[in-house]
């Protein structure tokens, strides 16, 4: 599709799913724990298990480990001295459930990004626009794509689905979605940049000031609502 690769953003991520057998003991929210090029959050999605995460700046990918207890070991080191029920979650983590990833995205700058689709083939989701999950909406946007793609395509069922059609309704629904994708995969960037600051007193500042009391996760995150209406059973 001649995309570039998607780039490296300067930090990697360990996330578990740790599970509590006789149910896990947190309320229903997201916990989020902050330090210097580091940070970690928490969060129960379920009665027995809660999903976790460990962002770490590096200045590379790094090497591929696929050894559980070798992550496991990364994870609770990073950590080592922050709050123990991090640490606890941590702990009760079934190792198959480890991962180790470097964050990356691609940005799709107007005019010089191609587009998802050529000829009658079109991707979605991360094969398209792969962001950091700082906002927490990568497969969300990816769920879109396929509303907005499958409502483009409903619409030239009844012509017969001629090249033309089918091209046509492809590429509007690459012009429909950019509008949406571009500015989530730069302001996700942006918000991770913040929280992995790692210069003391810009942390100090941050975690005292800034996160407290100028951000407000209301308005950061009401751009990412979607409304995709009534779902027609022709689509």
């Amino acid at each position: 599709m001649g995309f570039a690769e998607p780039k490296f953003v300067g930090y990697s991520a360990f996330r578990g799913l740790a599970f509590y057998p006789n149910g896990q003991p947190f309320e229903p929210k997201v916990n989020y724990v902050y330090g210097r090029g580091l940070r970690a959050g928490y969060v129960p999605v379920s009665r027995t298990k809660v999903y976790w995460f460990i962002c770490f700046n590096s200045p590379s990918p790094g090497p591929k480990i696929r050894d559980p207890s070798m992550l496991k070991k990364q994870a609770q080191e990073l950590v080592k001295n922050w709050p123990s029920d991090l640490l606890n979650i941590i702990d009760v983590t079934p190792e198959d459930t480890f991962i180790r990833t470097p964050l990356v995205d691609r940005w799709l700058w107007p005019t010089i990004s191609p587009p998802p689709s050529k000829g009658r083939v079109v991707v979605v989701g991360d094969a398209w626009h792969p962001m950091t999950p700082n906002l927490g909406q990568g497969a969300c946007c990816a769920l879109e794509d396929s509303v907005v793609l499958a409502r483009k395509l409903a619409g030239v069922i009844g012509s017969g689905l001629s090249d033309a059609s089918v091209e046509d309704a492809l590429r509007s629904y690459g012009r429909e979605r950019w509008a949406r994708v571009f500015p989530l995969t730069v302001r996700a960037n942006l918000v991770g940049s913040l929280l992995q600051w790692d210069n003391p007193m810009v942390c100090s500042i941050r975690n005292s000031v800034i996160i407290p009391k100028v951000v407000r996760l209301g308005p950061i995150l009401e751009h990412t609502n979607f409304d995709c209406e009534a779902l027609s059973s022709n689509v």
